[in-house]
């Protein structure tokens, strides 16, 4: 398709963004529209589906119908089957007069049904009656009656669990799934959000009647690696909030962690400017997440070894240096060794304390050896490579135990490296994985 038929699609409709899985959900879309096909739109929720559903229908021959758009997890269960396809006075309790169901109503137009998975299972067998034959009948009614009606059905969960679990009509399902449509999420699409923000700003700033607010690079950089849960719904939620109530037009970090901490709610930390780079950070931010994480692995493995170490000197009559010898090999982050000996003590091993003491106030020797005369099992002379891991190297490692960990499905294993899925598509091309 065309890209200025796409570009002329989000003007219209006020779509933000530029990203690639965004304009294959909108092509899908166009496509489908002229046609009667049953579409099914998934998505986390918060990211525009009834968006999608009203240019289905916009650029339909339906068009000039009605369209209506109805949240299938709103509608009470005793009463879902009569809003859709209408009653006959005294059919149930309340029921003071004949009423038209939606069905009947929307007849030659579209309904949306929102929420689709959470239809009780008598009124999913009415509905696949309704898509296959386009009958249905009134509640308390005996007499049939047709419509033509195009449904549009949208979920934020995954369908085909609920049918193996039993809660979904495996046929509706298939039924439903004729033509499947994937609204990306705010974190599919990173490079929207800051777009996006920028668009929900000046809309609040006209609204109100005062200066847009903007974000500087470390703000930005904030939105763009939070997970945004809420999607665009969420994303807007936080424009108002900001325009409303930061006194300041510039949005920085330290700002955004004053007001809205929860943005800051990540596994990794948001990092630093990079030294020397002119307040800027680094352009490779989610590679230098990777090795974060790598690292703090390492630390714990190190922390680990080192515990193992003390084991090993104390059961095996091992010599070791002064503290004060030791103390300058011992990282600043560890706890493992303050300075004196009445310091050399840890909470996790309290037991060890006597030991160190004895340690820290022993005569200087030599560097670790066995006693001479006693011989220990298990133990052969040999030199430990000091081998140096390049940056590379341990990002690469990452990402194959990334890879292998979920089986090669990238999205899983992106969400685990903390990065976006186009990050580690580009990763793996240039590591050649």
């Amino acid at each position: 398709m065309a890209t200025n038929h796409l570009q002329s699609i989000k003007a219209r409709f006020g779509i933000v963004g530029s990203s690639k899985l965004l304009d294959a959900a909108l092509e899908t879309a166009a496509r489908v529209a002229p046609t009667d096909l049953t579409v099914s739109i998934t998505g986390e929720s918060g990211v525009g589906k009834e968006v999608f559903s009203k240019i289905i229908h916009s650029l339909s021959t339906r068009k000039h119908n009605e369209f209506i758009a109805v949240n299938c997890g709103a509608i009470p269960e005793g009463t879902i089957n009569a809003e859709l396809f209408g009653h006959e006075k005294g059919s149930f309790t309340g029921a003071t007069g004949d009423r038209k169901g939606y069905f009947e109503t929307v007849n030659g137009g579209t309904i949306f049904l929102d929420e689709i998975a959470e239809l009780p299972h008598d009124t999913q067998a009415l509905l696949l009656r309704v898509l296959e034959s386009g009958e249905f009948i009134r509640v308390g009614a005996s007499k049939v009656q047709k419509t033509d009606v195009r449904v549009i059905a949208a979920t934020n969960v995954d369908l085909q669990e609920r049918v193996q679990k039993g809660k979904f009509r495996e046929d509706l399902y298939y039924r439903l799934h004729t033509v499947p449509i994937k609204v990306p999420s705010l974190q599919e699409r990173r490079e929207d959000i800051t777009l996006l923000f920028r668009k929900f700003a000046h809309d609040f700033a006209e609204k109100y009647r005062m200066q847009p607010i903007k974000l500087d690079e470390r703000a930005e950089l904030v939105l763009e690696n939070y997970r945004w849960p809420g999607n665009i719904r969420e994303l807007k939620n936080v424009a108002e909030q900001l325009s409303v109530l930061s006194e300041e037009r510039l949005i920085t970090a330290e700002s955004l962690q004053n007001t809205m901490p929860q943005l800051f709610s990540r596994h990794l930390p948001v990092l630093p400017d990079r030294p020397g780079a002119g307040g800027k950070y680094n352009s490779e931010f989610p590679e230098r997440e990777i090795l974060y994480k790598v690292l703090f692995d390492m630390k714990k493995d190190l922390n680990d070894l080192k515990s193992m170490f003390y084991e090993l000197v104390k059961s095996n009559n091992l010599r070791m240096p002064e503290v004060s010898g030791v103390r300058q090999l011992t990282p600043n982050y560890s706890a493992t060794f303050q300075g004196t000996s009445n310091d050399f003590e840890t909470d996790e091993y309290p037991e060890r304390q006597d030991f160190y003491h004895n340690f820290a106030n022993s005569e200087r020797a030599k560097p670790i050896i066995l006693d001479q005369g006693k011989k220990q099992d298990g133990f052969e002379t040999g030199e430990v490579e000091d081998t140096p891991l390049a940056m590379e190297d341990i990002e690469k490692d990452a990402i194959k135990r990334a890879l292998t960990k979920y089986k090669g499905r990238r999205k899983e294993a992106a969400e685990e490296l903390k990065i976006s899925e186009r990050t580690l598509y580009r990763k793996i091309k240039e590591y050649d994985l």
